[in-house]
C-alpha cells in the first residue's frame, strides 16, 4: 500500500512537471510583468545609465513561446533578456509554466547640443500568443560641462560657473583666485569630488534660481528610492584662507548643498583678519560628516535651514557669528529613516551646534542666535564651550531650543523642548513607503510659532521661500503657512 502511495505522488509530479513543459497557444494566456513602464531620471549624454531591472513572468500553468522582442526605434534604449542583448536572437523563446525571466534596460543619449534636457523615449514589445505587450521607456538626456583630469586634480586662476548646462565634476578643483557661481548653475559632483577655493566666492542664486550642489547619481538606490537621499555621495566644499593671502569674503544666497560629506567648511590661518561670510535663503542637508563648519570666520547666517548630519550640523570656532532665523534640525539616520541609505554611517552622539571658544589657537568666539529653531534627536542640542559662561557675549533671544545647557546670562527670551513636545516640523523621518521625505517646515502646532523676537525679525520680513513674516513671527526659516 505506501508504494502504490510512492506511485501516486511520483506520477502527479511527473504530470506537473510536463505541464509545465506542454506549450499553450491560447490567446487568453499571456505574460505578466513587474513594470508597464520604465522612466530614468536625468542622464548625462555620452555618460550611460545605471542598469534597471524589471521580472517577465508566466503565471499560466503551461508553457509560453515568446515569438519575439523587438524595439520600435532601436536608439539610445538597450536591453538583456536573461543573459542575450542581441534583439535577433530574442526570438522563439520558451517560458515554462510558472516560471520568470529577468529583463535589464540601460540607456546611452547622445549629445543633444541643447542646454535644457530632452526627453527620449522607446518601446519594448513583447509577441506572446498573437497578442503585443508593451513596455514604455522614458529618460531625460542633459548635456553637461565636463571636469575630469588624469592627474585628479584641476586648477583655474579664477573661475566663473556658467549656468547654461550643468557641470559634472569628477576631481578636485582648486580656485587660486576668485571664483562666481551664476544664479542657476547646478554642479554635479562624483564620489570623491570635491572644491577648494583659496579666494573670493561669490554665488548669488534667486528662488527663481537656486545653485544646487549635489551628488551625481540621479538613478534609484533601492525600488523606489533615488540616490539624492543618500548621504556622503561626494567629499565638500572648503573656503580656505592663508595668512599671507588678500582676505577674501564669501557670499552665498539661495545656494543649496546637499548629500556630501562635509556641506561648507570654511577655515582661516588668520586669527586677526577673519575673512567673511555672509550665508542666506540656503540649505545644507544630509551630509556624513559635518554641515557648516567655521574656523576663524566672521559670519552671518540668516533664513538657512541646515539639517541632518552624522556629526555636527554646525560647528564654530574662531570669529563673530549671527545667525537669525535659521532650521538647525538633526535628525540623521536610524530610527528617522525606515531604511538605511547612509551606508551604515552611524549618528555621532553630539550637539546639533557646538561653540568652541576654548581654543588657544582661535580667534575669540562669539556666536549669537535669533529666532531659530535648534533640535534634533539629541537631548542637549546646544552646547558653548567657554571658560566663564557668565561673561560669554554671545546671545540667544526667540529661539527654540532642545537645549539643557545654556546660562541664562546670555540666553533669554527662549522657549525650550520638553518631554511633552511631540510635534515641531511637518516630517523628522524618511518614511520610503509612504514616500514621504524629512519637511522641516512648522507643523500647525509647532511650538515655535510666535515666539520669535519681532525687532529681529523686522531685519528679515520674508521667509527662505519668500512667505511673508507675520506681527507675531516663527522662529526657524520657514514661517508657517496655512
Amino acid at each position: 500500500m505506501p508504494c502504490v502511495f510512492v506511485w501516486c505522488i511520483l506520477i502527479c509530479i511527473a504530470m506537473t512537471a510536463c505541464q509545465e513543459d506542454i506549450l499553450t497557444h491560447n490567446p487568453a494566456q499571456q505574460l505578466t510583468f513587474s513594470h508597464d513602464s520604465l522612466l530614468f531620471d536625468t542622464v548625462f549624454t555620452n555618460m550611460g545609465s545605471s542598469t534597471k531591472r524589471m521580472m517577465v513572468y508566466n503565471p499560466n500553468k503551461n508553457a509560453l513561446r515568446i515569438d519575439r522582442v523587438e524595439m520600435k526605434n532601436g536608439k539610445s534604449f538597450y536591453i538583456n533578456l536573461d543573459g542575450e542583448n542581441q534583439l535577433d536572437n530574442m526570438r522563439d523563446i520558451t517560458l515554462r509554466g510558472g516560471d520568470s525571466l529577468f529583463l535589464f534596460v540601460r540607456v546611452e543619449i547622445d549629445p543633444q547640443d541643447v542646454n535644457t534636457p530632452v526627453l527620449v523615449e522607446d518601446t519594448i514589445v513583447f509577441h506572446v500568443n498573437q497578442k503585443q505587450h508593451n513596455i514604455y521607456l522614458q529618460a531625460y538626456g542633459q548635456d553637461v560641462r565636463v571636469i575630469q583630469s588624469k592627474e585628479k586634480f584641476v586648477q583655474y586662476d579664477h573661475w566663473v560657473v556658467e549656468n547654461d548646462k550643468p557641470y559634472l565634476i569628477y576631481d578636485t578643483v582648486v580656485v587660486a583666485g576668485n571664483m562666481r557661481i551664476k544664479p542657476g548653475a547646478t554642479l554635479y559632483m562624483h564620489s570623491g569630488a570635491m572644491i577648494y577655493a583659496y579666494g573670493s566666492v561669490t554665488a548669488n542664486g534667486s528662488q527663481e534660481q537656486p545653485i544646487v550642489i549635489r551628488g551625481d547619481r540621479t538613478d534609484m538606490l533601492f525600488d523606489s528610492v533615488p540616490y539624492r537621499v543618500a548621504s556622503g555621495q561626494w567629499n565638500g566644499l572648503y573656503l580656505v584662507h592663508l595668512a599671507d593671502m588678500k582676505t577674501p569674503t564669501y557670499t552665498f544666497d539661495y545656494v543649496d548643498i546637499l548629500s556630501g560629506s562635509i556641506g561648507l567648511y570654511a577655515i582661516s590661518e588668520s586669527t586677526t583678519k577673519c575673512p567673511r561670510l555672509s550665508l542666506s535663503n540656503g540649505r545644507i542637508h544630509n551630509h556624513s560628516i559635518y554641515g557648516l563648519v567655521l574656523q576663524n570666520i566672521d559670519a552671518t547666517v540668516v533664513n538657512t535651514e541646515i539639517s541632518n548630519c552624522a556629526s555636527y550640523c554646525v560647528y564654530l570656532a574662531g570669529g563673530k557669528h549671527n545667525f537669525a532665523h535659521n532650521t538647525i534640525a538633526s535628525y540623521f539616520g536610524y530610527p528617522y529613516t525606515t531604511i538605511n541609505i547612509h551606508n551604515n554611517i552611524l549618528r555621532e552622539d553630539v550637539a546639533a551646534v557646538y561653540i568652541n571658544n576654548l581654543s588657544k589657537n582661535a580667534a575669540p568666539t562669539i556666536s549669537s542666535f535669533y529666532n531659530c529653531i535648534i533640535t534634533g534627536a539629541r537631548k542637549n542640542n546646544v552646547v558653548v564651550a567657554t571658560p566663564l559662561p557668565d561673561y560669554y557675549e554671545g546671545k540667544f533671544v526667540g529661539n527654540y531650543l532642545r537645549a539643557d545647557s545654556l546660562s541664562e546670562t546670555f540666553a533669554q527670551q527662549n522657549v525650550y523642548a520638553t518631554d511633552s513636545d511631540t510635534v515641531v516640523f511637518r516630517n523628522i523621518h524618511y518614511l520610503y513607503k509612504e514616500y514621504r521625505y524629512y519637511d522641516f517646515q512648522l507643523d500647525s502646532l509647532s511650538p515655535a510659532r510666535g515666539i520669535a523676537d519681532s525687532v529681529m525679525a523686522s531685519h528679515f520680513p520674508y521667509d527662505r521661500l519668500g512667505n511673508q513674516r507675520k506681527s507675531h513671527p516663527d522662529a526657524g526659516c520657514y514661517e508657517y503657512k496655512e
